[in-house]
C-alpha cells in the first residue's frame, strides 16, 4: 500500500478526518507564491476559526518551494514535494501527538527505535525547556543520548508576532554505518523526517509572550524522504517515486542514470514541478513575474539539461516524461487528468520559445569571442550569457574550451552571488507574512475582490471567473478569465458598480451548508475540489455569493472608494486588474 494511504488510514483510525489537498497556488494569500507547507491552507483554522471537519484533521498536501532551486541535482532536494500532515485544533496536545507519530513510524512502518532520534526546545529566558516532550520520548524508548536540544531550531513562529511555540523534530539514521550512540543533528546521515509543532503561546508586538487559551498541533512529514528510507536507498531519485520517470529519461536519452545523475535529477524534478503548477486550476502560464517566472525557469532549466544529455529538444521528449508523471499521480490529484492538455501545451510552447533563445545565445557568444583580445571571456559577458540567455556557467566554459578561451569563473561567481543576494532580499519582502499577515486593510481588500468579481460578471459577461488574487495592505490584484483588453468604458462601469454597492452598505452574511447545496444556490468558487463537504458561503446583499475561507468585513460601507489603477494581460485568456481602496 502507498505510504499516503497508510498514513491517512492510520490517522482516520485515531479519529481524524481527511481533508483535500489545497491547490499549489494559494488563494488570497500574498505572503507566498506557492503553498510551501501543509499547514499553510489551514492558517484561518489555526487562528481560531472552526473547521467544518472538526478538531482532528489529516491530509497529504502538494507543496512547492523554490528557495532550494540551485540545490536541485543532489540526491535529496526537490522543488515540488508532498507533505503528510495531521492537526489538532484545540484537541490533543504534546503527549498524544508524539505518541501518534512514534506509533506510525514504529508500528505501521516498522522503523527500528534505535535508528530514531529527536530534537526538543532547549528553553530560554521567556519559555522553559520542553520537559513534556522530553519525558514522553524517553517513556516511548528513545535513548536519552538520542535527544538533542536547541533553542532556535526548535521554536516556531510565522512572523514577528502571533501564535508560536516549541516543536520536536524526528530524525532517522539513513546509513549502513553503525548507529552512533550519541545523536548529532549536524551529522548528515541523520535525516529529518517529521516535525511536530506545538502552538501554545502568542508573541506580542512588545516582545512579551502569553499562553494561548486554545492550543494547536501542526505536524508535517516529508513524503519523498520517508519513501526513500522505506525503499532502503540513500538517493531519493532511486526510490519507487522516481523509478518510472528516471527510466523514461534513460530511454529517451539512451544514457544511464549512473554518471548522469545531476541532469536526470534536474529534468525529473523540474518537469514534475512544472506539471503540477501548470495543472493547477489557477491557470498559471510561463511569464517573467511571480509564479509564471518560476514555471518558466523550471522548464528552461530542464530543457538545458536535456540538451546536456544529447536529447533532441525539438522532439516530444517533454511530453513523454510529463505523461509518465501524470500517470504516477492521477490517482491522488484529479486535476492532472482534467488539465492534461493544458500541461502539455504549456511545456511545448515554452520549449519552442526557449529553443529560439538558445540559438540567439549561441550567436551572442560567437560575437563576444570575436572581440576578445586576451583570450579570456570576462565576467560581465559570462553573466550576460547566464542572465539574458539562460546559459549555465558550465555551458559557457564548455563552449569556450572548444575555442581555447578561458572564462573568468571567479568573477562570474561574484556577480552571481550578488544577483542571488538581491533576489533573496526581494523574496524576503515578498514572502514575509504568514499567520500575522491578515489585518483590517487586507480584510477590506478581500471583500472588495468579491465585489469586483460580481461587477465583471455584469460588465464583461457571466463567463468571467476568478483565476487568482494577491492582496497586501496597500492594494489588491485580481486575475480573471477574459479574452480581450477592457475598454475604458468597461473599467469605469465596473468601478461604478463596486462603489455603488459600497455606498449601499450591503450586509455580508456568512452561512454554512453542504457543498452540493452551495453550488445549487449559485455560489461561485475558485477551486471547488479544495473545499470540504461542508462549506462557508459569503453573501454580499444580492450582489455576490461565493464559497470562501474569509475573512470579510461585516458590511460594505466601511470599504472606502474603489479605484482601478491598471488593467493588463496576465497570461493567455487571463486579464489582471490592480486596484486600491482610498
Amino acid at each position: 500500500m502507498n505510504l499516503k494511504d497508510l498514513y491517512i488510514n492510520y490517522f482516520i483510525e485515531k479519529g481524524h478526518k481527511q481533508i483535500p489537498s489545497a491547490p499549489v497556488v494559494p488563494e488570497n494569500d500574498p505572503s507566498v507564491l506557492f503553498n510551501t507547507a501543509g499547514m499553510q491552507p489551514l492558517i484561518p483554522y489555526l487562528m481560531g476559526k472552526e473547521h467544518p471537519y472538526g478538531t482532528r484533521l489529516v491530509d497529504y498536501q502538494k507543496c512547492v518551494r523554490t528557495n532550494d532551486l540551485d540545490n536541485i541535482g543532489d540526491n535529496y532536494h526537490h522543488t515540488f514535494f508532498e507533505m503528510l500532515g495531521n492537526w489538532s485544533l484545540g484537541d490533543y496536545f504534546k503527549e498524544e501527538s508524539i505518541e501518534y507519530s512514534f506509533g506510525f513510524l514504529t508500528e505501521v512502518l516498522n522503523m527500528p527505535v534505535d535508528k530514531l532520534a529527536v530534537t526538543i526546545f532547549k528553553g530560554n529566558d521567556l519559555i522553559k525547556r520542553d520537559e513534556v516532550s522530553r519525558n514522553k520520548w524517553l517513556s516511548l524508548g528513545i535513548s536519552e543520548k538520542h535527544i538533542a536540544e536547541t533553542e532556535d531550531d526548535n521554536f516556531w513562529i510565522a512572523g514577528e508576532t502571533g501564535p508560536c511555540g516549541s516543536d520536536t523534530e524526528i530524525f532517522y539514521f539513513r546509513s549502513n554505518d553503525p548507529v552512533p550512540v550519541e545523536f548529532d543533528p549536524e551529522d548528515e546521515r541523520w535525516v529529518e523526517i517529521w516535525n511536530n509543532v506545538f502552538m501554545e503561546f502568542e508573541k506580542h508586538s512588545d516582545g512579551t509572550i502569553t499562553e494561548l487559551p486554545k492550543k494547536n498541533v501542526d505536524t508535517g512529514m516529508g513524503y519523498e524522504r520517508v519513501v526513500a528510507i522505506l525503499d532502503g536507498v540513500n538517493d531519493n531519485y532511486k526510490s519507487s517515486i522516481w523509478k518510472n520517470t528516471i527510466e523514461k529519461i534513460e530511454a529517451i536519452s539512451g544514457k544511464s542514470y549512473l554518471g548522469n545523475e545531476k541532469s536526470m535529477r534536474i529534468i525529473a524534478d523540474h518537469l514534475r514541478c512544472a506539471v503540477f503548477i501548470s495543472a493547477d486550476n489557477s491557470g498559471i502560464k510561463p511569464s517573467n513575474t511571480d509564479q509564471g517566472y518560476i514555471l518558466r525557469r523550471l522548464i528552461r532549466r530542464a530543457i538545458r539539461h536535456a540538451k546536456n544529455l544529447g536529447i533532441d529538444i525539438n522532439s516530444n521528449w517533454e511530453e513523454e516524461i510529463a505523461l509518465t508523471i501524470i500517470s504516477e499521480y492521477k490517482k491522488y490529484y484529479s486535476e492532472l487528468v482534467d488539465n492534461k492538455d493544458v500541461v502539455l501545451d504549456v511545456l511545448k510552447n515554452e520549449k519552442i520559445k526557449f529553443n529560439r533563445t538558445l540559438e540567439k545565445g549561441l550567436k551572442e557568444f560567437e560575437k563576444m569571442i570575436s572581440n576578445i583580445n586576451d583570450n579570456k571571456l570576462n565576467k560581465d559577458d559570462a553573466f550576460k550569457l547566464y542572465d539574458t540567455y539562460g546559459f549555465p556557467i558550465e555551458l559557457t566554459i564548455e563552449l569556450s574550451k572548444e575555442r581555447n578561451i578561458e572564462v573568468d569563473v571567479e568573477g562570474f561567481k561574484e556577480k552571481f552571488k550578488a544577483h542571488q543576494e538581491l533576489s533573496r532580499q526581494g523574496s524576503s519582502e515578498k514572502f514575509k507574512g504568514g499567520l500575522a499577515s491578515t489585518g483590517e486593510k487586507e480584510t477590506k481588500y478581500h471583500t472588495a475582490t468579491h465585489l469586483l468579481n460580481a461587477a465583471l460578471k455584469i460588465v464583461v459577461g457571466p463567463d468571467v471567473h476568478q483565476k487568482g488574487s494577491n492582496i497586501t495592505n496597500e492594494r489588491m490584484r485580481f486575475d480573471f478569465s477574459c479574452d480581450h483588453k477592457l475598454s475604458d468604458e468597461e473599467k469605469q462601469r465596473a468601478e461604478e458598480l463596486v462603489n455603488n454597492w459600497i455606498k449601499e452598505d450591503l450586509k455580508v452574511i456568512v452561512t454554512e451548508m453542504s457543498k452540493e447545496d452551495a453550488i445549487k444556490s449559485g455560489a461561485e468558487c475558485m477551486f471547488i475540489e479544495k473545499y470540504p463537504d461542508t462549506v462557508t458561503v459569503y453573501s454580499i446583499g444580492d450582489v455576490s455569493r461565493e464559497l470562501c475561507g474569509g475573512p470579510h468585513v461585516s458590511s460594505t460601507g466601511c470599504l472606502g472608494t474603489f479605484k482601478i489603477k491598471k488593467e493588463e494581460a496576465s497570461s493567455a485568456g487571463v486579464r489582471r486588474i490592480k486596484a486600491v481602496l482610498e
